[in-house]
Parts: C-alpha cells; structure tokens; sequence
C-alpha cells in the first residue's frame, strides 16, 4: 500500500458508521457497474427500491418465519 492510500484507509475509518456505509456502497458500485449484465442492473434496481418502499413505509414488511411457514405450507399442498 502506499502512503497515500494508507492515510486515505485511516481517514474513512474515522467517518461515522453512515458515512463509511455510503463510501463503502459508492467504491463497491464503481468497481460493479463496469461488470454487471443488464438484468442483474434491473435486479438491483428492483431491490433498491423495494427497499425505499419499505424504509418510506410504503410497503409492510412481512417477518421470514411467517414466509417460511406460508411456503411449507404450499408446499405441502401441492405434493
């Protein structure tokens, strides 16, 4: 590493915890965008916003163990 990048590493570590999430989601985009596939753009696109719905409350979510329980259920159902 070089001293420059090491200095940089420090200072993002002081950052608040939000703040290094942001960073974090901005370096990781730009290494990804140059190697996702249009449908995996539209997946995540899709995610982030049913994320935004849900953060917005929008949307409700719906706890895994119900989930879970729904598909045992169907599932069974159908064999």
């Amino acid at each position: 590493m070089t001293v420059d990048l090491d200095q940089i590493t420090q200072e993002a570590l002081s950052l608040p915890s939000d703040a290094r999430a942001t960073l974090a989601e901005r370096l990781l985009q730009s290494l990804d965008d140059a190697k996702l596939s249009e449908i995996d753009k539209a997946w995540i696109e899709e995610a982030e916003k049913r994320y935004q719905e849900l953060k917005e409350g929008k949307v409700a979510g719906i706890p895994a163990h119900e989930v879970f329980t729904q598909i045992r259920e169907e599932l069974r159902c159908k064999s």
